[in-house]
């Protein structure tokens, strides 16, 4: 089974849907089922400062007070999502050793092959905002879904190519270049692309 977890989705030129033309999308889960990922070159209005004010959660990283929050996908849009980097947990026996641990320090935490988590639980936005949360993220409303057997439909369809993630994209790279990042990881640029184009 083709297998898109920790993979990029790179909208071609004949995807002419609003919530998808021109757009990146991060595949964090893939599977049997269907699949879900984030559009990660759409930033919104709203600021890191602004929905956390709406929360009535002070934020303290002054940082953050200017940052976007993006527009992850048309699905459960009043529904935050936090992409970051694993945050790894020690614990420590009897006799002083430390090990580390595979659980994660939020209440709904999934992981994802590669490094990377997606935390939708109400603690990360609290720890977060207290300055105790990971350092770096992506924070998004909504998220992309895919039914069983759509995505893979698409991308027959040639409406995507696909592409494993690079974290540098998602975290460093300015939101109005992640297309063109994106398409470099596969060694073309936006010109080379046509309608009736093939799937990488």
């Amino acid at each position: 089974m083709l297998d898109l977890n920790n993979h990029f989705l790179i909208a071609m030129p004949s995807m002419v849907d609003d919530d998808f033309e021109r757009s990146v999308v991060f595949i964090f889960d893939h599977g049997k089922n269907g699949a879900a990922g984030l559009v990660i070159n759409r930033s919104s209005e709203s600021t890191v400062k602004q929905m956390f004010d709406r929360m009535e959660m002070p934020l303290r990283r002054e940082d953050l007070h200017q940052e976007r929050v993006f527009d992850g996908g048309p699905t459960y849009t009043d529904r935050g999502f936090v992409l970051h980097e694993s945050q790894p947990i020690f614990e420590v026996d009897i006799d002083g050793r430390q090990t580390e641990t595979q659980a994660s320090f939020y209440a709904s935490t999934l992981v994802i092959p590669g490094g990377l988590e997606m935390t939708t639980s109400h603690d990360v936005l609290d720890a977060i905002a207290s300055g105790a949360g990971p350092r770096v993220f992506f924070l998004a409303l909504g998220y992309a879904s895919w039914q069983a057997g759509q995505l893979e439909a698409e991308l027959m369809r040639n409406d995507w190519l696909s592409v494993p993630a690079n974290n540098d994209i998602i975290f460093n790279t300015p939101v109005a270049e992640r297309y063109k990042a994106a398409l470099a990881l596969l060694g073309i640029e936006e010109v080379m692309l046509s309608c009736t184009a093939g799937s990488a």
